[in-house]
């Protein structure tokens, strides 16, 4: 008899794309090249992943950024979803995470400082008192050891990254592997894993802009979306969350059902204020652990449409509130305010000084894991 354990993995890997295949379908394919040398002469590399659907996927291995994400829309042409830059030194510029892993802890630590084992750590501060996205040097900005780890199911790129004990004020000396893999499903997997030498805290996110109109091609307010969370992490002044975990019910935080990311995003309401717009965390309905469907964005005008799925127990909606106009990304495209959204997988923001928070506590002899998956389609 088949266990429902078993049963579920054979769901999981048959949706996955390791079940039959059609005799047409190609494989996924990966193809690497020079995208440029830092500053202190390091190489660095651009790896494009391309499904046989049209999909293209551009990954360096400069703080693990995807700088390009080519999707089809309704009329079968594809156009670029995220926002970033043409070149390495755009990335090598202060900009605001375009498309980065982050870590090792992603989003907000209160005023850089939190307590473990009764010792206390004092962090970079890189945003106010806070410390934001792993300090001043974070793993947005290191060069990650690459390898093609590709089958045939899969386009994969694995990326390793050591950070030193005492690195931006973190204990440990912690080794992270993020594996990036796309399929013919159009399923962009991404797999963090993590282990540590001493007891520390970690949390790790991708951090990209998405426009599903494309990138540059105006704001992201029409875009319908959908979040599987019936309560968000209100914050403070310095949008550390209070502790509160707080129903959306009668809120302009309610994205239960499908609504417009701009119907409500300059309404009367304090939180809105606080962040100039959404910049919260939402508790997922699914809590964690499994892999759960956590979010889903439709464009009206292109089709596109992008889901989110996670193990993670929450998730950060941004709508790009701080672009201004003061960037240029690619093509020439002028980035302004709300010109991109982020879905950011992730445990709650300051958790190691929330004891009522997931705990992002991670032990020598553990391994850190999650998962998120980001699937493009097309409404029909």
């Amino acid at each position: 008899m088949r266990t429902a354990a078993a049963a579920a993995a054979l769901s999981l890997l048959l949706a996955w794309g390791c079940g039959p295949k059609r005799q047409s379908e190609a494989k996924p394919t990966m193809k690497t090249q020079p995208f440029g040398t830092t500053s202190d002469g390091q190489a660095v590399e651009l790896f494009t992943l391309a499904n046989s659907n049209g999909v293209e996927i551009a990954i360096t291995n400069y703080g693990g950024i995807i700088t390009a994400w080519k999707a089809p829309g309704r009329d079968g042409r594809a156009a670029d979803i995220v926002l970033g830059f043409d070149t390495l030194d755009g990335y090598l510029a202060p900009h605001p995470y375009f498309g980065a892993l982050v870590g090792r802890y992603a989003n907000r630590i209160a005023k850089g400082t939190f307590t473990l084992n009764g010792v206390v750590y004092k962090l970079a501060r890189n945003n106010g008192e806070n410390a934001l996205h792993g300090g001043i040097k974070g793993f947005d900005k290191a060069v990650w050891k690459a390898r093609d780890v590709s089958t045939a199911a899969a386009a994969a790129l694995d990326l390793t990254h050591t950070s030193p004990d005492g690195d931006e004020g973190y204990p440990g000396t912690l080794t992270a592997t993020v594996v990036y893999s796309l399929n013919n499903n159009n399923e962009l997997r991404i797999d963090y894993t993590a282990t540590s030498d001493k007891d520390t805290v970690v949390n790790l996110t991708n951090h990209s802009y998405f426009n599903l109109a494309g990138q540059g091609e105006g704001d992201i307010l029409g875009h319908e979306l959908t979040l599987m969370a019936g309560r968000f992490t209100p914050v403070d002044a310095g949008l550390i969350p209070t502790g509160e975990l707080r129903s959306v019910e009668n809120t302009p935080f309610d994205f239960r059902r499908p609504t417009a990311i701009g119907a409500r995003i300059d309404a009367a309401d304090e939180q809105l204020k606080l962040g100039g717009g959404y910049d919260h965390n939402f508790v997922l309905d699914a809590g964690g652990g499994a892999l759960s469907l956590a979010a889903r964005v439709r464009d009206p005008g292109s089709g596109r449409v992008l889901e989110v799925l996670t193990t993670q127990p929450g998730i950060q909606l941004y709508t790009g509130n701080f672009l201004d106009g003061t960037i240029t990304g690619k093509g020439g495209k002028v980035y302004r305010r709300r010109y991109g959204f982020c879905l950011e997988t992730q445990h709650f923001p300051d958790s190691p000084n929330q004891p009522s928070f997931p705990s992002t506590v991670l032990k020598p002899g553990q391994t850190y894991r999650s998962t998120t998956v980001y699937r493009t389609s097309v409404a029909k």
